[in-house]
């Protein structure tokens, strides 16, 4: 059985978006190529036609990727949370020590995860370090640049 995910209302309506647009824009096309690259003679010599299969195997891997998560995906209620504990879909301020700068993300799914937005995933070192820790927690963290020295600030809803 997979792992259920989850997710925010708009992270769960871009998966849903995302795995339409495979299954309709995505086959067609993927249908078209291996179609025009057939026409090109003799597929046992035909790189065209080896690419598109391929191709195709790759999207069809990806179309059941994200069924699956769909179908393992809950939409979270940030109105049952309770905010003295860091949880998925908290917005978190916390101090890094190292740089000595403060933060503010919120966690989110690996998929809905985007920096640019101030949202990090759990599964994340810094994000993961963060579940379940209460304001003025103090921990390290340990991440590919090296340890960090964090300190839990805030935990809201927005």
């Amino acid at each position: 059985m997979s792992e259920i995910k989850y997710f925010t209302k708009e992270g769960l309506e871009k998966l849903k978006k995302e795995l339409h647009e495979m299954q309709t824009k995505g086959r067609a096309d993927m249908s078209r190529q291996i179609a025009e690259a057939r026409e090109k003679g003799d597929l046992s010599e035909n790189a065209e036609y080896d690419a598109a299969k391929e191709a195709q195997g790759l999207l069809e891997m990806r179309i059941a990727k994200l069924e699956n998560e769909l179908a393992n995906a809950r939409i979270a209620d940030d109105s049952i949370f309770d905010t003295s504990k860091a949880l998925i879909l908290s917005y978190v301020r916390f101090k890094n020590y190292k740089i000595n700068r403060e933060f503010k993300y919120q966690l989110v799914s690996e998929s809905e995860a985007d920096l640019k937005a101030n949202k990090i995933s759990v599964k994340s070192p810094i994000g993961e370090a963060l579940l379940g820790k209460s304001i003025g927690d103090v921990f390290d963290v340990k991440t590919p640049a090296g340890n960090i020295k964090i300190e839990l600030l805030e935990i809201s809803r927005d």
